[in-house]
């Protein structure tokens, strides 16, 4: 059997991690902007740290990044020579609504991304588009709150509605909000959160996260009837949870924590708020403001697929005061003695995947898109400049291998694979640039330093085989 036919080969990327041009082409300015490197990156990132302009002694590494603003062109000939069937990436909010709460949207944002898709469409590439993409206008931060006021869903309906009708024939394929379920580990960077001492952040968090839930069934709702061919997704942060042992209680706590990740998930798919959920909430202390229209409107506009990022599975414990923690995608977890890990601390689990992939489909019983996995790592060039990066392929064949084993073996259906970074990016989790997963490396350095030049290595000629192949040859 192997990959169908159809099978959507491509890479991701975001907006704020690639795009720079901060104040070009009318862009306002974004949360994602004013997130800088170095010791305060968390605070900002957690909302504890008040951050909505440029400081001094600070690098923001976004606002340039890898300029893909004026590389785009060069930069989707290279995954065309890959033979990328998709390309994921992010639309810039502030490039199409400069403050968020205009009601006439920018010409030039909407003629920048319809120049970009025109150019994937060049070379048949399907974008795969991302509405928010961790961005949030600074404006509707100053001034609502960020996602926290309900008025974010109208202003949300508004961007939905320009790009929709804008971009009708163009893209087909749309993700509503980036690892919804972030919200909860990194709200300024996920919903445009900062906390005064003193609030219930937990109940903020949730309600922002009802907010963005409705605005993500509205946006299904809009897609579907601008264009029937429209199929919008739901994208989470996806690893299982592994019991740290075989004692009840350590297995009680990782369904727990799974359950902690597919909570908003199961409201995207199913259309309601899961009882265990609703009890969770009520033993919190809080209390959703919801209205009946919120209810009708996410029950009737599903989500038509399941999206997720897969980097590293994870281990629960019941009691971890005493256990190794590692890092993960923005928070750690516990270390798993199985697992070799990433120059990051990131543990490396071809087979997570494939259960992870399991999970899901078992759950929801829609298909499945895989949208960020990937490994990061410092390259370094050799004495020709040419960067020979075994490791990233070593990681990413274990991974596809398991890939084919869930579609093959156990019947999940999967629409396609766009590995994370598919161009070397700033790091959301770090702002490095040295933490790399690209196919191309970018001359560019932590400090903003280098040429930008893009050049090949040697996983973009074993991607280029996979593709062409259709998943057959991973040698």
């Amino acid at each position: 059997m192997g990959f169908p036919e159809n099978f959507l080969w491509g890479g991701a990327t975001a907006a704020n991690q690639c795009e720079g041009g901060f104040d070009q082409g009318g862009r306002g300015l974004a949360n994602v902007d004013v997130i800088p490197t170095g010791k305060d990156r968390r605070a900002v990132i957690t909302g504890k740290r008040e951050m909505l302009a440029f400081e001094e002694g600070y690098f923001y590494p976004a606002k340039e990044a890898i300029d893909m603003y004026h590389h785009f062109k060069e930069d989707i000939a290279l995954f065309a020579e890959m033979g990328f069937k998709t390309y994921r990436l992010s639309i810039a909010w502030s490039r199409i609504f400069p403050k968020g709460d205009e009601e006439t949207p920018n010409e030039e944002g909407l003629r920048f991304y319809e120049e970009l898709f025109l150019e994937c469409r060049k070379y048949q590439i399907e974008p795969l588009v991302t509405i928010t993409h961790f961005d949030c206008p600074i404006h509707l931060i100053k001034k609502y709150g960020g996602w926290r006021n309900r008025k974010m869903i109208a202003f949300y309906e508004n961007l939905c509605r320009a790009i929709f009708t804008r971009y009708k024939g163009l893209v087909k394929y749309w993700l509503t909000f980036n690892e919804i379920n972030m919200i909860l580990h990194a709200p300024f960077l996920g919903a445009g959160l900062t906390f005064a001492e003193g609030e219930n952040e937990e109940q903020i968090k949730y309600q922002a996260a009802h907010h963005e839930l409705v605005a993500s069934a509205l946006a299904t709702k809009i897609a579907h009837e601008i264009d029937p061919e429209n199929k919008v997704g739901c994208m989470l942060a996806a690893a299982s949870y592994y019991p740290y042992s075989c004692n009840p209680k350590d297995v009680w706590e990782s369904k727990k924590s799974d359950r902690g990740n597919y909570f908003f998930i199961d409201v995207q798919s199913r259309g309601e708020y899961p009882n265990y959920g609703l009890k969770m909430l009520a033993e919190k202390g809080i209390t959703l403001e919801q209205t009946a229209e919120d209810t009708a409107l996410l029950k009737a506009h599903t989500v038509d697929f399941i999206s997720f990022s897969y980097y590293a599975s994870r281990v629960a414990a019941s009691e971890d005061s005493g256990v190794e923690k590692t890092e993960g995608n923005l928070f750690p977890t516990i270390k798993n003695p199985y697992l070799e890990a990433s120059e990051w601390g990131w543990q490396i689990d071809p087979l997570g995947l494939r259960i992870t992939m399991n999970d899901l489909y078992d759950r929801y019983q829609k298909p499945l898109f895989i949208v960020e996995n990937g490994l990061g790592a410092v390259d370094t060039p050799n004495e020709d400049g040419k960067i020979n990066d075994v490791y990233r392929i070593d990681y990413l064949r274990a991974h596809i291998a398991a890939m084919k084993e869930a579609i093959d073996q156990d019947g999940v259906e999967l629409l396609g694979y766009t590995s994370w970074g598919c161009i070397d990016l700033v790091s959301a989790g770090t702002g490095e640039m040295k933490k790399r997963y690209g196919y191309i490396y970018v001359d560019r350095d932590n400090e903003g330093n280098g040429t930008l030049a893009r050049s090949k290595k040697q996983s973009f000629y074993w991607y280029k085989k996979v593709i062409a192949s259709n998943g057959e040859d991973l040698a």
